[in-house]
């Protein structure tokens, strides 16, 4: 019971001491002011940081895009030359075989 009363007469006295705070002082005033200025100063920052960080984030996303694009490309003109290296082995057989009819029939 006695620590309740101990903590009212500590709430009170912390009560008194806020109460008793001047916030008229000129010194703290200034304070004050200049914290806001700060605060602002802070604010306007913050958002030109974010107005960045949203460009660079549209930036990123429309080059991984083009990276995409890029890369399917890629895999199409490598699908292609395996394709036309098979065409070219596919001819070459074709042409040994001819040579060898034609050596064939010379016989």
């Amino acid at each position: 019971m006695n620590s309740i009363f101990e903590k009212e007469k500590k709430l009170n006295e912390a009560i008194n001491k806020l109460n008793s705070l001047d916030f008229n002082n000129p010194i703290m005033s200034e304070k004050i002011d200049n914290l806001k200025e700060q605060k602002n100063q802070l604010e306007i920052e913050k958002k030109d940081l974010e107005d960045k960080y949203f460009i660079l984030k549209d930036e990123y996303e429309k080059l991984k895009i083009k990276i995409s694009v890029l890369n399917d490309k890629k895999t199409n003109e490598q699908k292609k030359e395996m394709e036309f290296s098979e065409k070219i082995d596919e001819l070459n057989q074709e042409t040994d075989s001819l040579l060898e009819e034609i050596d064939k029939w010379q016989m």
